[in-house]
């Protein structure tokens, strides 16, 4: 793993070149190159809060520097009473948390912090589950006296969203937990791009991060993992283990929970020197991570990011209206700008079989990276024209001098299949004498006239005398 960085927006070849190394018969697979699409926009997060608290706070002020996060606050000041922070306009969730679909979706992420299930409509609730399932965006839970069990959620369409099981009555249960968690990074986390700065370096270049070192409390019953759960940190107080950051993929999008309740303490802590960027970057990184798949309502790929001169490939995209229903009265149109500046149209064709997709055909014989823009119009739910882009390079790939290893236990099983031998170089002597041996061959079909076969023309006429001998022999003839 290569940490690189990219600053300006737009397409970007990375070449990565191992030097040759002694006896080396084949160079051309010491060099790979990746193409790697860099935008510069700005992705809009919604974070609702059920009461004031120190983790707001810093949250906003840990992101509030990120030039590409929105951080739009809507927290509940009092009975029917809401803070909007960081809005676009006036009308901006002046009525509290979107009722509509429509306005919701317009979001790439949530984060929802500690609000009770009964401060939503069960309309609400299904939309929140809908955003992260159908819309595809990422949602962040995080801990507090009104979340997850705590806050109701269980039996409701959030509670199947989140990576881990809930249970109980949050009226009935008056048991609260409290656990001051010593946390720690797992094996996933250590290889994962949002908690790698956490790791303390082993030749003692960089200090421990304040995640592991400063702990941190927790009022929620964390059950066991979903199936599809990944544990990125865990906490440790005594008891079994509990994860403090898990995440796991839904429908089409990205559930995260962090169920703590003062992560603020990885900044304050006295004991954090004032330097430290552990908690900033922590955020930061969180809030890109849930917004970094999050599809808008045209998404445009292609099926293959590098492709020979001359080589075909398809181009992919994806329509649908504010709500996320897919659109197939659709009229997307690629736009083609090759490196010599040449533009050329390719309209694409909807994909019958599967809803608000539409692909064409894309091949070039001029070397470089090429601008793919679509805009599609029409349709009577028509959002007006939409537009994205991608890249694709062209250029040549030496695909053959890669995976050119022998496998063994495939060509095996391919000659087991069809009657074959599987030859080494130690058994290669061996082939002369099998190909002479073998009873395999060249298969002729003739097909020849009754009276040119005497032998079986003799066996029919010898089978018929024997048949009426035996008729005569009963007296039957």
């Amino acid at each position: 793993r290569l940490p690189v960085k990219v600053g300006e927006p737009g397409a970007r070849t990375l070449r990565f070149h191992i030097p040759l190394q002694t006896g080396e018969q084949v160079t051309q697979n010491n060099e790979r190159l990746a193409l790697v699409d860099v935008r510069r926009r700005r992705e809009k997060v919604l974070y609702i809060e059920g009461e004031p608290r120190y983790e707001v706070r810093f949250v906003r002020e840990a992101v509030e520097a990120d030039s590409n996060l929105q951080l739009v606050l809507l927290q509940r000041t009092a009975e029917n009473k809401f803070l909007r922070l960081n809005v676009d306009g006036p009308t901006e969730l002046v009525a509290g948390f979107p009722t509509s679909r429509a306005d919701l979706f317009k979001y790439r992420a949530i984060v929802l912090g500690s609000i009770e299930a009964s401060a939503f409509s069960q309309e609400q609730l299904r939309m929140l589950a809908d955003f992260v399932n159908v819309r595809g965006g990422g949602m962040l839970f995080l801990g507090g006296r009104s979340a997850f069990g705590e806050g109701g959620y269980a039996g409701t369409p959030v509670a199947d969203v989140l990576p881990f099981y809930i249970s109980g009555d949050a009226v009935a249960d008056s048991l609260t937990p409290f656990l001051e968690l010593q946390v720690r990074v797992t094996p996933a986390g250590l290889q994962h791009p949002v908690t790698q700065h956490a790791v303390a370096s082993r030749s003692g270049e960089r200090p421990a991060s304040p995640i592991v070192t400063v702990p941190v409390t927790s009022v929620n019953k964390v059950a066991r993992l979903k199936p599809g759960a990944v544990s990125l940190l865990e906490g440790l107080s005594g008891r079994p283990r509990q994860p403090v950051l898990i995440f796991q993929r839904y429908g089409r999008g990205l559930s995260v929970a962090l169920p703590i309740q003062d992560s603020f303490l990885w900044y304050m802590s006295a004991s954090v020197p004032v330097e430290d960027v552990a908690f900033r970057t922590l955020w930061r990184q969180l809030l890109r991570w849930i917004t970094s798949d999050t599809p808008d309502l045209l998404r445009v790929s292609m099926s293959a990011a590098r492709v020979r001169p001359g080589g075909g490939t398809t181009i992919r995209a994806e329509v649908a209206d504010s709500g996320f229903v897919r659109r197939n009265d659709a009229r997307p149109i690629a736009r083609i700008r090759a490196p010599s500046g040449a533009v050329r149209e390719t309209p694409l064709e909807w994909v019958v079989d599967r809803d608000g997709e539409y692909q064409g055909a894309f091949a070039s014989d001029e070397l470089g990276i090429h601008v793919v823009r679509v805009t599609a119009t029409g349709g009577p739910k028509s959002d007006g024209p939409l537009e994205d882009s991608t890249f694709v390079a062209v250029a040549d790939l030496n695909a053959e001098f890669f995976g050119a290893e022998m496998r063994r236990p495939l060509l095996q099983r391919i000659a087991d299949e069809t009657g074959g031998r599987f030859y080494t170089p130690e058994t290669m002597h061996k082939l002369p004498e099998d190909i002479a041996l073998t009873k395999r061959g060249v298969t002729v079909i003739s097909q020849m006239d009754l009276w040119d076969m005497p032998a079986i023309l003799v066996l029919l006429v010898g089978l018929l005398s024997a048949e009426w001998a035996h008729r005569r022999r009963r007296g039957l003839a």
